[in-house]
């Protein structure tokens, strides 16, 4: 079969971010785009060659195409074989598994996650390492300086591959597998949990359930599962068919973008338990009826509980969360005596800790929660822990939070994101914060007195490495904080992201709504940050 070398030029725009490289599909239809990522990604992992790689994605617009597209220049670049979910579909989680289980080199993920799909929408691709986790600083550093040195890549003169239908078949020399994208995961999912104890609960009349699959990649994962293998009632399992424009929504598990979900779990007779995932099914929302739960009481309510989950009933290792969730998982750990970590946000600072067995499970503030059975956040999976949970303890999700609250105290918390900002407005704010941290340790505002500032560093235990520049902190002595960061995951402009935390532990102060809580802390963040002046903007574009 006729090998292409096809000259190329670099574009200086291929620098991947926490999450891989994202942008509009616009740009990845540019000629040469897609496959100038894709060769830096084969010529700086050398190891691939010879080897199986796993590939699939969430199934949004060009998934189809780009998948085309790799399996070509996988042949072209000598892998040996290739590993694909049927339609080219894989969520995030199970692509992780699948790695794992088959000992592959890597895999490519085909998504931006909860960003906007379509022909007008977002694109995305990240090469996952051998264990299964996004590729470290260290990989993607590498497939970024490829990029811009890059002047041709390989690809094959083959034929459309049938990627829709199960089975084996041979593109030249290499093999290409088409999986049951859902099989493998599910089987581990029944793995860990206590599938005859949920099976009962779900199948009881006292009790319903509604998940959101938002027209993403979940749908048919969460309908084998919940539906097939639990026996919950049809229907159960919203919005369950991906579509390639998620619905024209943006398939992101909040209450602004899930608003039917929200809608049914604060109105009237609402379901007992409510939960939702996004566009690759790594992050999740859970909610009980009229009850929000924050993913950061949500990663320290699992902790709390995990001896009633069968995968977890020897005890946690360790926990870890990104240095922007809350503080509540600290305060549970301590309780149990293991270790707490504090990581930059970015999945891939989990891995090393849960490689080294420091930890057993992790989580961020964006509603990504997870533990040691893949090296993703897994959102099915902490869906499935809240009902496991909820059928062991025969509880509300309401009362299990509300209890939790009053044994380790309530971490009020919430994030103000300023979307697409002009990036130079952006910066600006940025520089001008972190040039002002020296002067705030020892200022008051009101009856807070700022103890530390800083911009965030982390020193990983396990291999030395350094990551700096992680985020602005504002410590105050009472324990509240006030941290900045930037995101890495839009594609237009910058997105500012604003968190804040007080810890509260008077038994009659907490049942407080959360803004109203935070009040004197998000004045404050105004203050010094000067938001509305250097944004533009009068008010945060969501809020959770």
């Amino acid at each position: 079969m006729e090998i292409r070398v096809v000259s190329t030029r670099p574009f200086k725009d291929q620098k991947p971010g926490t999450s891989g490289l994202r942008k509009q599909v616009s740009y990845f239809r540019k000629p040469h785009y897609l496959e100038n990522f894709v060769q830096s990604i084969f010529n700086s992992q050398q190891g691939l060659a010879g080897n199986e790689l796993i590939l699939g994605g969430d199934g949004r617009f060009f998934n189809r195409e780009a998948v085309q597209i790799i399996l070509r220049m996988a042949m072209a670049n000598e892998i040996r074989k290739v590993t694909v979910g049927l339609g080219g579909i894989l969520s995030t989680p199970a692509a992780s598994h699948l790695i794992r289980s088959r000992g592959a080199a890597g895999g490519i993920v085909l998504s931006a996650s909860h960003n906007p799909g379509g022909p007008t929408g977002d694109f995305g691709i990240k090469f996952n390492v051998a264990n299964g986790g996004p590729a470290p600083e260290s990989v993607t550093g590498a497939i970024h300086a490829t990029s811009l040195e890059i002047d041709h890549y390989r690809i094959a003169r083959a034929p459309h591959v049938d990627i829709d239908h199960v089975g084996h078949q041979h593109v030249g020399e290499m093999e290409v597998e088409v999986v049951d994208p859902v099989r493998d995961y599910a089987d581990l999912m029944e793995s860990l949990f206590d599938f005859p104890a949920m099976r009962s609960l779900l199948q009881s009349r006292d009790f319903s359930m509604r998940f959101d699959a938002m027209h993403a990649v979940t749908g048919p994962y969460a309908e084998e599962i919940l539906e097939q293998r639990l026996g919950a009632p049809a229907g159960t399992v919203m919005r369950k068919e991906p579509l390639a424009d998620f619905g024209g929504r943006h398939p992101d598990p909040n209450l602004t973008h899930a608003r039917e979900l929200g809608e049914l779990m604060f109105g009237r007779d609402a379901p007992d338990f409510g939960a939702a995932s996004d566009g690759d099914g790594d992050r999740n929302m859970i909610l009980g009826q009229g009850f929000f739960v924050s993913p950061s009481d949500s990663l320290a309510v699992m902790a709390a509980n995990a001896h009633l989950i069968p995968a977890y009933r020897g005890g946690l290792k360790g926990v870890a969360r990104s240095m922007p969730t809350s503080q509540a998982v600290d305060a549970v750990a301590q309780a149990l005596g293991i270790p707490c970590y504090e990581t930059p946000t970015g999945w891939k600072f989990f891995g090393n800790l849960l490689d080294d067995a420091r930890i057993t499970l992790c989580g961020e503030e964006s509603f990504g929660t997870s533990s040691d059975h893949v090296r993703e956040k897994d959102g099915l999976w902490a869906v499935l822990f809240w009902l496991n949970l909820i059928a062991a303890r025969g509880q509300s999700v309401a009362t299990i939070v509300r209890e939790h609250w009053q044994r380790f105290g309530r971490h009020y918390y919430t994030r103000h994101d300023y979307e697409e900002i002009e990036s130079e407005r952006a910066e600006e704010l940025m520089i001008r914060l972190r040039s002002a941290l020296p002067d705030l340790p020892g200022r008051d505002f009101g009856p807070l007195r700022v103890g530390a500032a800083d911009d965030f560093s982390y020193r990983d235990p396990v291999d030395d490495s350094v990551s700096t520049g992680q985020g602005l902190r504002i410590l105050f002595e009472d324990g509240s904080r006030i941290v900045f960061r930037l995101s890495g995951t839009g594609t237009l402009g910058a997105t500012l992201r604003v968190y804040l935390e007080r810890h509260e532990t008077r038994p009659e102060q907490l049942e407080e709504d959360s803004q109203a809580a935070l009040a004197a802390l998000i004045e404050i963040a105004e203050s010094v940050a000067d938001i509305r002046n250097l944004t533009g903007k009068e008010a945060p574009d969501v809020i959770t």
